[in-house]
């Protein structure tokens, strides 16, 4: 039986054919833990976003209170 002869040119796109996939492979992978990362990024801001939410009630809390103990203070004082 004969064997079928393969050109250089078929070598030399076949062995780029599999570098390719291994290449695409190893992209995929990359994508993949990008992705993850960012998934997990914006989950880290939106916590950051709710603590920074809460923190503006409490610190316009304590500015108002300081404000009225101010004014009492001044009030007393005078």
């Amino acid at each position: 039986m004969k064997r079928k002869k393969i050109t250089a040119r078929q070598m030399t796109d076949a062995m780029t054919a599999v570098r390719l996939s291994s290449h695409e492979k190893l992209c995929s992978e990359r994508m993949k833990a990008l992705i993850k990362t960012l998934d997990e990024l914006k989950k880290d801001v939106k916590e950051m976003k709710a603590d920074m939410n809460r923190w503006k009630g409490a610190g316009g809390i304590i500015i108002l209170l300081g404000g009225f103990i101010g004014s009492v203070f001044y009030f007393f004082m005078k």
